[in-house]
């Protein structure tokens, strides 16, 4: 089967990993153009064409611009196409020729249990929103966001302390697990339709969602915490200066009214509206990642 991969962020390039380690032969990588970051504006490739660099499948890669207006790209699926392209974490809308060249379509790995939390960020959202399973969803890819037809799904029930960076690994193994059973059992034309009614929506995540404050729920605090592990991290204004908080845990009130002053904990400890939250580990402006405890000796608080 010839097959084409197209994504570019970090669960497009985790899908790859795991495609190709289970033997998915890709005949063409297409993924973004660099885009500039960090002091100086340095080019940095896609996550996706470094993942590829790692796999030694660079020589297959392409970079694109805007897909569609890539006339390279369009006369070669017009005149040669596919038999199936993945499109996963793409930040693209995919237009014909594209969405239907390939014999099977363009099928795409989802990170939600469609069709709850369509859109860009569901594992996020999933978070946020405190949910206890997460899954993921295998779909055909149409002109309407997520809305396609469903080739497979599979779920996974989650803890509070669950972050959106272990997810995404896990997320991505089953995915690529499901499409592969799919695959081998010649089955890639059996899709589900979707129930539009009960769909929910995974916008984008802003910049000021990741600045949070001990004035909100304990939950909430650790829900942002987890959800935002792999974008960068969510943060508290500590002394006019930023503290990335890179892992929490809620901690009851009565759990928090029997700690005693000098008993050694997992993380300092800070009071919410309503229960407390622990700082496990974080990061000050400046230096890397230590423990919230060793943070806290630091500053004096502790």
């Amino acid at each position: 089967m010839r097959i084409w991969f197209v994504g570019t962020g970090k669960f497009a390039a985790l899908c790859l990993k795991n495609l190709v380690e289970n033997n998915i032969e890709l005949e063409k990588i297409i993924t973004g153009l660099p885009t500039r970051s960090g002091r100086g504006g340095k080019e940095q490739a896609s996550q996706v064409e470094l993942e590829a660099l790692k796999l030694n499948l660079n020589n297959i890669v392409t970079r694109t611009g805007l897909l569609s207006k890539n006339e390279d790209l369009i006369h070669e699926v017009n005149n040669n196409s596919p038999d199936l392209i993945f499109v996963i974490d793409f930040g693209q809308i995919i237009r014909e020729p594209f969405l239907n060249a390939a014999k099977f379509g363009c099928l795409n790995i989802h990170p939600s249990l469609l069709p709850k939390w369509r859109g860009a960020a569901p594992v996020q959202r999933a978070l946020m929103n405190g949910d206890d399973k997460v899954g993921v969803t295998v779909f055909r890819l149409v002109e309407a966001m997520d809305a396609g037809g469903i080739l497979a799904q599979g779920g996974l029930n989650i803890n509070k302390d669950t972050g959106a960076e272990e997810l995404y690994e896990k997320l991505s193994a089953l995915g690529v697990e499901l499409v592969i059973n799919k695959i081998k059992s010649g089955e890639l034309d059996n899709l589900i339709s979707q129930d539009d009614k009960l769909a929910s929506y995974a916008d984008k995540i802003s910049r000021d969602e990741f600045e949070i404050n001990f004035e909100i729920s304990a939950d909430e605090f650790n829900n942002r915490v987890r959800a935002l592990d792999a974008s960068g991290g969510a943060f508290v204004m500590f002394n006019g200066k930023r503290l990335k908080i890179w892992k929490t845990h809620v901690i009851d009130e009565e759990v928090l009214e029997n700690l005693k002053p000098d008993k050694e904990r997992e993380g300092i400890i800070f009071k919410c509206a309503d229960k407390a939250v622990s700082l496990i580990e974080v990061q000050a402006e400046g230096k890397g990642r230590m423990s919230g405890l060793a943070w806290a000796r630091g500053q004096r608080i502790i």
